[in-house]
């Protein structure tokens, strides 16, 4: 039992002469609960006539009937359910219905799948406890400036791995790819290295305490763990025995079951998102390429450890941690929706003002629309390179392009070209310097860190 959580009281607990009051309870309390949990019963005041354990006890009644278990047990063979309530279904069905078709503008979707990426991986990579500012991060991720502490390690090993997961979508998870996938994660900052892909061992119980020093989980012990890392696939593959389990869910539940295994000895938080996209990658949910859920989480993390908690100490009920975590999605989906009309209408603004501006490529458009919003910015073939997604010679063919139009001027520093908007962009002009043929075969010469 996690410290700070009081037991639950039972069907057991409650005598015959009490079963009046959790009939009353249930006819009363039940259909408008939010899913509360007994820490929650205890601090609201009780109806009158019905004490709170007989509100818990008629709570617990009407969730049983939704009830569904699925393979994951815990240290005690224990099995963990979940119930198909009304608000699971309910979100799911928003999921679902804001989704499908979000971003048909293949445009939009090319620009935002590289930056989401970026986003996702820095906020994991926060919660893992990187400390590197999401500005400086990003800086080095688009620039591909190799990681000079283990902070920068630890953001630049989980961008190669979600990547990673983005070609293996359409693969079956197996053991042999997560332990790939745990050292892509965890390569640059494993202690000792050789951790790396590689489930802990027997002397590492994977225990967690508290600041007071309290033991709030105790995962499997790691003698356990191959088999339960083939069953974890067997139920990320849909080929277990259980009943439908809708793809949303089911990536949810292999979140937990990474957090609740803790199979490697650190980089485990990292590894169960990274799992988890690719389930809802796996399963068609394509704008999950667009969805920066970590950010959400990485505002409130102590919420995401309550459902945890809360799972744990209330007969492994995972609804709690499903409820949390599709609630982060939705909200995930519609700051995407805001981007996307932010973004459009900064298109169009752009539009306005730059002459056969739908001449331009999308990531082209993306740079001036940028320009546009702030001047004096400057620009360099290798942030664009990685900003987008693509090879050094279209990065270099779109600036060079955006020069030739006249949007754009470049000079040299430091044997590396840098950009900036001309005037017609709103900024005063860099001193003219006309860029030669040599020029341009220069820059093919350099090493591709300095581009």
């Amino acid at each position: 039992m996690p410290h700070g959580f009081s037991t639950p009281p039972s069907v057991f607990d409650v005598i015959p002469q009490q079963w009046a009051a959790v009939v009353d309870a249930f006819e009363k309390l039940v259909p408008g609960d939010r899913y509360s949990h007994w820490v929650d019963i205890c601090s609201k005041p009780a109806p009158a006539g019905i004490s709170r354990e007989a509100w818990w006890v008629a709570l617990k009644l009407a969730r049983s009937g939704g009830r569904r278990t699925t393979a994951l047990k815990d240290g005690r063979g224990i099995p963990f359910e979940f119930n198909v309530a009304a608000d699971v279904a309910e979100i799911l069905h928003d999921i679902d219905r804001n989704a499908e078709g979000l971003l048909v503008d293949r445009q939009l979707a090319d620009r935002f799948s590289a930056s989401a990426l970026l986003a996702e991986t820095i906020a994991s990579a926060q919660l893992a406890g990187a400390t590197t500012p999401r500005g400086a991060a990003r800086e080095m991720l688009r620039a591909g400036r190799p990681p000079e502490d283990r902070n920068e390690s630890t953001i630049w090993d989980l961008h190669g791995a979600l990547q990673e997961v983005r070609r293996l979508r359409e693969q079956p998870l197996s053991v042999d790819m997560i332990l790939v996938l745990h050292r892509s994660i965890s390569v640059g900052t494993a202690h000792p290295p050789e951790s790396a892909g590689r489930p802990r061992g027997e002397g590492n119980k994977g225990t967690i305490v508290d600041a007071q020093g309290q033991v709030v989980h105790q995962p499997p012990p790691a003698e356990e763990l191959n088999g339960r890392l083939e069953s974890m696939c067997q139920f990320a593959n849909a080929r277990t025995a259980a009943p439908f389990i809708h793809p949303v869910v089911r990536a949810i539940i292999l979140h937990f079951w990474v957090a609740h295994d803790r199979p490697f000895a650190d980089g485990n938080g990292r590894l169960a998102r990274a799992l988890s996209l690719w389930a809802l990658l796996h399963a068609g949910y394509a704008v999950f390429d667009y969805l920066c859920p970590s950010a959400l989480l990485l505002l409130a993390p102590k919420r995401y450890d309550l459902a945890f908690r809360q799972t744990e100490t209330d007969d492994n009920d995972l609804t709690y941690f499903i409820l949390h975590e599709l609630e982060v999605v939705r909200a995930a989906i519609q700051t995407l929706r805001d981007r996307m009309t932010r973004k459009t209408g900064e298109m169009k603004q752009a539009s306005g003002r730059v002459p056969d501006f739908e001449d331009l490529n999308p990531r082209q458009q993306a740079l001036i629309a940028h320009a546009l919003r702030q001047p004096g910015a400057r620009y360099g073939i290798a942030r664009h390179q990685h900003s987008h997604g693509v090879t050094h010679q279209t990065a270099r063919d779109d600036l060079f392009n955006l020069v030739h139009r006249g949007l754009l001027e470049a000079r040299r520093e430091r044997r590396v070209y840098v950009f900036q908007a001309t005037s017609e962009l709103g900024r005063p002009a860099l001193p003219r310097r006309r860029v030669s043929v040599e020029e341009h075969s220069f820059n093919d010469q350099l090493p591709t860190a300095l581009l």
